[in-house]
């Protein structure tokens, strides 16, 4: 059993002890708290992108597909790998720079460590130049959906099991809160084909900057396969906070993705991949889909050390063990850890946003200082 393992193992038994691995982190986590300044050198890349033409039969060309990528490169680089941060649905980097109540984001708890960090803004999202002639129309949240599922779903009648064990938003969650006003102001809207463009661009990124480890959150969950999967000797290893799933559904014809996987035995056609359901173990759990046996294995993926979470609050608590089951299945090297079970308790689907926000970023490079090399 590995030392992370042997922590796991008796973080399940006692939480509350185990908890204390985050004290130093949580007494950080206070808007209202000076903090030590931290120096590192700060830039801004693009990456991916090409030339098409800015109109039929025109000899000029626009740029299309590239990313915008924020670097935080510290003086006290004492980590060997950087992380790449990629934000989900409706969202921006913004998400990982800072908290809605005026924390440090992930980012920076990352940079305090000693890790070189990557932010990224999805093409046509952000500051990812949006082109509607190569990126097609977009599409957006309201303040409904962003109360009901990420601010403050335990006040919603109706919602997933699991919403009314929330607690970690930083105010009420709803209109007038500035937390949550702070919070809306920051979304945005999509634009389609993101999975084959993000997962080309952070490709490129990869090629430019070396091997990392890729954190991916909802939707850009299911970018973080393909990404793997096209640079598998540059992603060292990955961190999958809470991924678009569950696999199969939601046009995952590939299994846990829209786009080409490279299986063996080689599958040519999504048509090939047959599944199968599993059903759920509990009433608050969702079957789960599975390769029929005997199950293709994700050949590119089989030697990246790969960590799902979970919030103990959030809709993915009913089915995010379907996509770490898929992905053993296929032979990928997964911890899934629901938050709860170590100590961190009442989380949403935005964690990075919540009060308890270091709490799990501490935990992520516990998990990646044992696991990645």
């Amino acid at each position: 059993m590995t030392g992370l393992r042997k922590c796991l193992v008796a973080a399940v038994a006692a939480p509350a002890a185990f908890a204390a691995i985050f004290a130093t982190a949580a007494a950080k986590d206070d808007p209202g708290k000076k903090l030590d300044p931290v120096t590192v050198r700060y830039g801004v890349l693009y990456a991916g992108g090409e030339y098409v033409p800015a109109a039929e039969g025109s000899p000029n060309k626009i740029m299309t597909g590239q990313i915008q990528v924020e670097y935080f490169l510290p003086k006290n680089n004492t980590r060997k790998l950087p992380v790449v941060m990629i934000h989900g649905a409706w969202q921006t980097g913004v998400n990982f720079l800072s908290t809605p109540d005026g924390r440090e984001g992930w980012a920076l708890n990352f940079v305090r460590q000693g890790y070189p960090v990557y932010v990224v803004d999805q093409p046509a999202r952000g500051r990812s130049t949006y082109h509607p002639a190569t990126n097609g129309p977009l599409s957006g949240s309201d303040t409904g959906a962003a109360q009901s599922r990420f601010t403050a779903p335990e006040k919603f009648e109706g919602n997933w099991p699991q919403a009314k064990k929330h607690t970690q938003w930083p105010g009420t969650g709803l209109m007038g809160d500035k937390a949550f006003d702070q919070f809306f102001a920051s979304q945005v809207e999509n634009a389609g084909n993101g999975e084959a463009l993000t997962t080309a661009a952070v490709a490129d990124l990869l090629d430019r900057i070396g091997p990392a480890i890729i954190m991916t959150h909802s939707q850009s969950g299911a970018y973080t396969w393909p990404i793997a999967d096209a640079r598998p000797k540059l992603v060292k290893g990955i961190l999958a906070v809470e991924p678009s799933g569950p696999p199969v559904d939601g046009g995952k014809v590939w299994g846990v993705s829209t786009t080409p996987l490279t299986y063996t035995p080689v599958v040519s056609d999504p048509s090939e991949l047959q599944f199968e359901e599993v059903p759920a173990t509990n009433p608050n759990l969702l079957p789960c889909k599975r390769q029929k046996r005997p199950a293709r294995k994700l050949v590119n993926l089989q030697k990246i050390p790969t960590l799902i979470i979970t919030g103990e609050a959030s809709y993915h608590a009913q089915y995010d063990q379907c996509t770490a089951r898929y992905l053993e299945q296929a032979g990928v090297p997964v911890d899934f850890i629901r938050l709860e079970k170590i100590g961190i308790n009442g989380n949403g689907h935005m964690m990075m946003l919540e009060k308890n926000s270091a709490d799990i970023a501490a935990f992520m490079m516990m998990w990646a200082g044992q696991n990645v090399r």
